[in-house]
């Protein structure tokens, strides 16, 4: 199985079938998920903190919360053997990165690459364009996820 780093929007049950079966192209099914974002493995898990919270600093709301607090562990999901973890995302974080405005993306990702070089140290300039997209492709997720059953974060080391 490859890395993964991904939220997943559907039905519980038929995300962990197609995570099960390495079925990772099925993702991107919609008439299978509402919606697959593929975060890349080489993400670090607390980078959607770090998006957590440019997003409260740029809009002044309380919303939305940190993802680690957003996160639930599912029983019995994942793999102890390939390094898989299964998460429940709240679906208050989902629905509070929706209601962002598109105004307020860029802002957002601007603040994200900042907090992102303060854990890390400066980052090349060409990974910036990337989080800048990728900070508009989180929101874009999540209005689509907004109305789904089950929003999972699936990742390994």
């Amino acid at each position: 199985m490859r890395r993964l780093m991904d939220l997943i929007a559907g039905d519980a049950r038929d995300i962990l079938v197609a995570v099960g079966t390495d079925d990772v192209a099925g993702l991107d099914d919609r008439t299978r998920f509402r919606a697959h974002l593929a975060l890349g493995g080489g993400l670090d898990p607390t980078w959607l903190d770090l998006f957590s919270e440019a997003a409260r600093t740029v809009t002044g709301q309380a919303e939305p919360e940190d993802f680690l607090d957003a996160r639930l562990e599912m029983d019995g999901a994942g793999s102890d053997e390939g390094g898989l973890t299964v998460e429940r995302v709240d679906p208050s974080w989902i629905t509070a990165v929706a209601r962002i405005p598109d105004a307020s993306i860029g802002s957002i990702a601007g603040r994200w690459i900042d907090l992102v070089e303060e854990e890390l140290g400066m980052l090349p300039r060409e990974e910036k364009p990337w989080i800048r997209e990728l900070a508009a492709q989180v929101v874009a997720f999540c209005r689509t996820a907004d109305a789904a059953r089950d929003v999972l974060f699936v990742w390994s080391l």
